[in-house]
């Protein structure tokens, strides 16, 4: 499951950010009538349908590993998550209803109507987003229904949408996936600005890169602080893993980096901040922060991975922030065109926001351990007891292998003719061909 999990998110970020990516481009070319954005919007859109084909594949297996993994889970839980479930198809569909309309309409709609077309595309995604994430925060901080007897009763199955947790956790994956997406495409522009420092058509895709993805690195880590004030009302034992505190202390310190050691209770190679736990969390120096030895020692989570997931996401995070910044600053200063450092400097950073997603979800998960439904349902509970798992592990892992080598083939073709000859060129090229016939 955190294999499926690991590939299928990567396609999930994308489709929600590349929509708006191409949505943006039309636009540009409906107020300006510069033929560069419609090439733009063209080659984006072509790379979204691409990323949605596999996403959409990989969505598929998840859907069969929640029946196949997880029966018990399911079985208790459908009735307050299946309606979740359900938004989020009708969300699926109507994205690739209007997917469809955007690649086959350019000349069948009018041009209104086609980036309206666009913006339906972007607007289901974001919507399958914040129902799937809903689904996971409420696992974090299960509400909406009655107890009878150990099942849920009286389920309300929107209540969840509402709950604060749900809240922070869609608003801080929505910011990750257009800060990671946007600083992707960023950075193969940057690479192909590098070798064609006068394209105008990869500048204009630079520049809207770094908007979509800037502004979002840059209010991330005010949703991460958002998010870890939810995370400890709701689940203090998780709160106390990522920051590897394992008593509770008055003024409690900030741990940067280290190593826990669950065995010892100590934390080595680490950068201690004094008080700074508890002024982040509490805005008070000398609050008392809850440490693990407030819960029971079976109920800890993975410390170690927990901790240093969440330092890996929040290194990421914060050198991603601060290249937005560079990037802003220079774009305020017109001199965004002559910052090759800045260029080679986003190629690095490109990766970084999928990184950081990884370690996000990894902190998510683990950190809830040994519960899949936080204090109701323990993860052992709920899993299948049936042997012979190794077989559809291999073949899922086959069929992973196998789409992400189709992708990186179409992407890479995508790409290389992108840097061939500009798309507008082309495009011009093929309109004269007509008028000459």
């Amino acid at each position: 499951m955190a294999m499926s999990l690991g590939f299928h998110i990567v396609f999930a970020a994308l489709g929600i950010a590349m929509p708006v990516l191409m949505a943006a481009a039309e636009w540009r070319w409906l107020k300006t009538h510069n033929e560069e954005y419609l090439a733009l919007a063209k080659r984006w859109s072509k790379g979204t349908a691409i990323l949605f084909a596999v996403g959409a594949v990989s969505g598929t297996v998840l859907s069969f590993e929640l029946g196949l993994l997880w029966p018990s889970f399911m079985e208790r839980a459908g009735p307050v998550v299946g309606p979740l479930f359900g938004l989020e198809g009708f969300a699926f569909f109507t994205e690739a209803i209007f997917l469809g309309i955007y690649l086959y309409g350019w000349s069948r709609i009018s041009p209104r109507a086609h980036f309206v077309a666009g913006l339906i595309v972007a607007a289901s995604g974001i919507a399958s987003a914040i129902f799937v994430v809903a689904v996971n925060a409420w696992m974090n901080a299960p509400t909406g229904f009655d107890l009878d007897d150990g099942r849920f009763a009286n389920v309300r199955p929107l209540v969840p949408l509402l709950h604060p947790l749900a809240f922070h956790e869609t608003l801080h994956m929505l910011l990750a996936a257009f800060a990671a997406t946007g600083f992707l495409v960023a950075g193969v522009h940057a690479f192909l600005l590098l070798r064609h420092p006068s394209s105008r058509f990869h500048w204009n895709a630079l520049a809207i890169a770094l908007v979509v993805g800037g502004i979002p690195a840059l209010l991330q880590p005010l949703s991460g602080d958002f998010i870890a004030r939810s995370v400890a009302d709701h689940q203090p034992a998780k709160l106390a893993a990522m920051e590897a505190l394992f008593a509770t202390e008055t003024g409690a310190n900030f741990v940067l980096f280290g190593l826990p050691d669950a065995s010892t209770q100590t934390v080595d190679y680490a950068v201690i901040i004094p008080n700074g736990l508890s002024l982040l969390l509490y805005g008070d120096p000398q609050a008392v922060v809850p440490g693990l030895d407030r819960i029971p020692r079976q109920d800890w989570p993975p410390v170690a991975v927990t901790h240093v997931a969440f330092q890996l996401m929040v290194v990421c995070g914060l050198i991603m922030a601060g290249v937005a910044l560079w990037a802003g600053w220079r774009g305020w200063k017109g001199q965004l065109e002559k910052d090759r450092p800045l260029l080679r400097t986003l190629i690095i950073t490109a990766p970084l926001g999928f990184i950081a997603i990884q370690a996000g979800w990894v902190v998510t998960e683990v950190g809830r351990q040994p519960w899949i439904i936080q204090g109701l349902m323990r993860t052992s509970q709920a899993v299948t007891p049936m042997p012979g798992l190794w077989i559809p592990m291999v073949t899922f892992s086959a069929l992973y292998a196998v789409l992400a080598g189709v992708v990186v083939w179409a992407i890479w073709r995508h790409i290389a003719a992108a840097a061939a000859v500009s798309p507008a060129q082309k495009l011009k090229g093929k309109r004269l061909n007509d008028a000459v016939v």
